[in-house]
């Protein structure tokens, strides 16, 4: 996404619906390249077409699953390899429902004597063969389009552990830090998650800041890092700074990993 998408994509949601007439003006540029931005967000799902203009996505459906495993994958990924860098061998370890928390299972592999409890049966699958590893799964009612499990048995069962790290992936970011999902279900097992663990990552990559969705999960503020591609709209960076929420970024990261590299 573009510095003109993400602008043409705030005042969509400041608006509810801009026409490309207005757009094309507004960006001084023309109509053509107005309609190539909105056909690239609405291919993320970000906003939707109407005659004439765009208008912001459905608040309570989500993006179908296949579609979200292709998403920004090469962002997810980085995110996922920070993830793991801050994540100690033998810990305990929680992981929820989401594409990109399933790009950090993959990037777990690597270490040794991780104990993991999911709700997640992608994730399950994922490591199921590592070894050293011992993978705990969830009961529940198993959802069919995603392999997650939800339910009073899978909150039942999570509170049964405290474990080190709760790494999270999350639907939407809102401007005041309120973490949002389109699954009623989904998120309390996550806010389960959230009050069973010592210290809570959250993952998730720029396309969720100011993205609709109807349930709320609770706020950033609960958490204790955040690992993202982008830096946050300035708003969100000043209140991680408040709450004393660490901020990873994927250029940070790199930029670091350079140097470690240049001083060997």
């Amino acid at each position: 996404m573009n510095q003109r998408q993400q602008e043409i994509l705030t005042l969509v949601h400041q608006q509810g619906f801009v026409s490309i007439e207005t757009l094309s003006q507004t960006f001084k540029v023309t109509s053509q390249t107005i309609r190539r931005d909105i056909n690239n967000l609405c291919d993320q799902q970000l906003l939707t077409r109407y005659h004439g203009g765009a208008g912001l996505s459905s608040s309570v459906e989500n993006v179908e699953y296949a579609t979200r495993q292709i998403m920004n994958l090469n962002e997810k990924r980085s995110i996922a390899e920070m993830v793991a860098e801050n994540i100690p061998d033998r810990a305990s370890i929680f992981i929820n429902l989401g594409t990109t928390t399933e790009e950090v299972a993959k990037a777990l592999r690597n270490h040794n004597g991780l104990k993991i409890i999911t709700n997640n049966l992608n994730v399950a699958t994922i490591l199921r063969n590592t070894p050293g590893f011992e993978i705990i799964i969830a009961g529940g009612v198993v959802r069919q389009r995603d392999g997650g499990i939800t339910g009073e048995a899978t909150i039942d069962f999570i509170h049964q552990f405290k474990v080190d790290y709760g790494i999270i992936g999350i639907s939407s970011i809102d401007h005041d830090g309120t973490l949002l999902d389109f699954d009623y279900h989904e998120v309390r097992v996550t806010q389960a998650i959230i009050d069973n663990s010592r210290q809570v990552f959250l993952v998730a990559d720029h396309s969720k800041f100011d993205r609709p969705a109807m349930v709320r999960l609770g706020n950033i503020e609960q958490t204790d890092a955040f690992f993202t591609d982008h830096n946050p709209p300035e708003h969100v960076v000043a209140l991680l700074e408040e709450k004393n929420v660490v901020l990873h970024t994927v250029a940070n990261f790199t930029d670091r990993e350079t140097a470690i590299a240049d001083n060997h």
